[in-house]
């Protein structure tokens, strides 16, 4: 019974939609009619500028930091290190669940990346900070926020299963499962990607003019 109420507890935590509190409160909108229609970090940066995209990206990720804290709060999980991450992986999800769909904003809500990070982070911080490297890494060379998350989301299974080979089998589960979740919400993207419309984060401009001119002088 306390298993389930700390599950509620974490969904409702990620049904907190950061995105479109934002939009509402600040701004008179719903982020959800605008750009790419999520109510996401990416979505709020190119709308609404930089320092909100951060803004939301931190509450985002938090959401599922706190989620997987909630374990704590059942003593008898703490001294059993594999049902204490069974137990936290659960409340992540659910909190991802949350932010997907989530209860206070129509069931309509963003792709759950950055609560996945946040979770991770709360579980796993090693595995995390090598997800968020192939993140910035990609999104350096690219500068497309969809195929960073996409890769980084693939690299959480390597780095669970190959990298650390974590033996419980729900989070070797779960990591697999996240990885095609990302794919899975991510679909618009990947064929804006294969299109070559998708939009680029409006980063490191001045690297991508020096570069075309050189090109461009040869």
């Amino acid at each position: 019974m306390n298993e389930i109420l700390l599950l509620l507890i974490a969904y409702l935590l990620g049904s907190v939609s950061t995105a479109v509190l934002v939009g509402r409160r600040f701004f008179g909108i719903d982020i959800r009619e605008y750009g790419s229609g999520s109510a996401g970090a990416t979505n709020v940066y190119r709308v609404m500028g930089p320092k909100w995209g951060a803004i939301v990206m931190i509450a985002d990720m938090l959401k599922g930091v706190l989620a997987v804290q909630l374990a704590f709060l059942l003593p008898d999980y703490v001294d059993n290190e594999m049902a204490f991450q069974n137990l936290q992986t659960l409340l992540g999800l659910a909190a991802v669940v949350g932010h997907i769909f989530p209860i206070w904003a129509d069931f309509r809500g963003g792709k759950g990346v950055a609560t996945i990070f946040g979770m991770v982070l709360g579980i796993s911080p090693l595995t995390a900070v090598g997800c968020i490297t192939i993140f910035s890494l990609v999104l350096y060379l690219t500068r497309f926020v969809s195929l960073s998350s996409i890769l980084a989301g693939i690299s959480f299974p390597i780095f669970i299963l190959v990298v650390f080979n974590v033996d419980n089998p729900l989070y070797r589960v779960f990591a697999i499962t996240v990885a095609l979740l990302v794919l899975l919400t991510h679909q618009k993207n990947i064929g804006r990607l294969l299109r070559g419309e998708e939009g680029k984060l409006p980063i490191l401009k001045g690297r991508d003019r020096r570069k075309a001119q050189r090109k461009n002088s040869q």
